[in-house]
């Protein structure tokens, strides 16, 4: 999807827990897979009431920003994105 059609219907589609920041899960896209939690545990977290993970804490080491940027790679549904504000 175009980077610009992505970002004006990103406003819409972030999980509503998300925190402000560059990493964001898309709760339309997540399906529950689990694996971003799997990989960035101090980043990530499972929304048990209303469906999918979300991101509780932007990355603040290297470390983190790794770990984001593989659980970003491994999401099947490619719901996490790296180009919020």
């Amino acid at each position: 999807m175009d980077a610009d059609i992505r970002g004006f219907m990103s406003e819409i589609r972030k999980h509503p827990l998300n925190v402000k920041g560059k990493y964001y899960v898309d709760y339309e896209e997540c399906l529950d897979h689990e694996c971003c939690v799997y990989e960035a545990s101090s980043n990530f977290k499972m929304d048990r009431t209303n469906w999918g993970a979300y991101i509780f804490k932007q990355p603040q080491t290297d470390e983190e920003e790794a770990q984001c940027k593989e659980a970003m790679m491994c999401c099947p549904m490619q719901a996490i994105h790296d180009d919020g504000e």
